[in-house]
This record gives structure tokens, sequence and C-alpha cells, in this order.
């Protein structure tokens, strides 16, 4: 089969999880987009092929462009080069975070490399989603609820971000760590 043969992507998955990460339902979606529920079920579920116009009227109502159901990301989206990486600032902390993952619109998950200082310790947080963590280099003091959990180079912990959970570094050198959690950051 030829790249030009392909069948195009199935495209509902794609509005069902941009419209439920928004928080919408399908009554919702309806009643923004001018299109009916059972249209719009039909659709999600690849039995119903929108036209264009009801296309941009669901991107629209999802405040996305029509690409975005349709398009395929570009190398640059998917790719992250050593040269050029991406480094996110979380408010003042001292921690030094690059992102792993891609940029493209549809991802579900985020990677993050991470250098925590020595002395280094976060405030408790909770989020929805799962956490991982890959500890590259150092020693790393980790609480998860009311367990404790030391973690070397090597180790990992992999739990729901809904339970509160803190890190500290007491070592002398950075720890130098992976993070990979659901949902993605924005």
């Amino acid at each position: 089969m030829h790249e030009q043969d392909a069948a195009p992507p199935p495209i509902g998955g794609a509005i069902r999880q941009r419209r439920q990460r928004l928080g919408m339902t399908l009554k919702d979606l309806a009643a923004a987009s001018g299109l009916s529920v059972p249209f719009l079920s039909q659709v999600e579920r690849d039995q119903a092929m929108p036209s264009l116009v009801s296309l941009a009227q669901i991107a629209s109502a999802l405040d996305v462009e029509t690409g975005y159901f349709i398009g395929i990301p570009s190398p640059g989206q998917i790719v992250r080069r050593a040269d050029a990486p991406e480094h996110l600032h979380v408010g003042t902390s001292p921690v030094d975070y690059v992102r792993l993952s891609g940029s493209h619109a549809e991802r579900r998950m985020e990677a993050l490399h991470m250098t925590v200082p020595p002395g280094h310790a976060s405030p408790i947080s909770h989020r929805e989603g799962e956490g991982f963590w890959y500890v590259l280099e150092g020693r790393l003091d980790v609480w998860v609820g009311r367990e404790h959990f030391t973690l070397n180079a090597g180790d990992s912990a992999h739990f729901e971000q809904r339970h509160p959970y803190r890190m500290r570094n007491d070592g002398t050198t950075a720890v130098r760590m992976l993070w990979v959690g659901t949902p993605a950051l924005l």
C-alpha cells in the first residue's frame, strides 16, 4: 500500500478526546456547533464522516483549527533534539525542568528530565493522572500519602498522583531524574 492510498485517519477519537479534555458533554458540543447529538455520537464512533462545513463547526466549538483533527503532526512536533531543549519555568522552583515529550496537540502524557538541586524539598502536590519517576543519578526521598521511599539511581516509583506526594533531595549533589505523567501539561 502506498502512502497516498492510505485511508484517511479516523477523526472521531480526536474529537471525543478534545471534547472530554474541555469537560464538554455531547449535548454541550451539539449546542456549541449547531449539530445534533446523534450525528456527533456517530462521528465520535467513526460511523459517520462529517462534511468540511460540519468539521469546521465542530472545530470552532472545540476552539481548535480544523487541521487539529486531520493533520499529521510535523517532525518538529514529534522529535525533541538534544541541542534545542525546552526548559519549563515553574514559579520560583530551583528545579530545572526540560520537556522531553513532543508538542503535538494529541499528546496525553508528559515526559520531563528534572535536575533537583541539593537541599531542595518540593511542596506537597496532587493532580489527576499517573506519575512515574526514574532516578538517573543521586538519591531522592519520596512521600506518597503516608508512605516514605528512598530512590537511588536506577530506582523508580509509579503512582496515582491524586494522592498527596512530595520529594526531597537531602544529598550534597543534584538528583537527575525522569518524570513521566498523565495528563499532559498545557
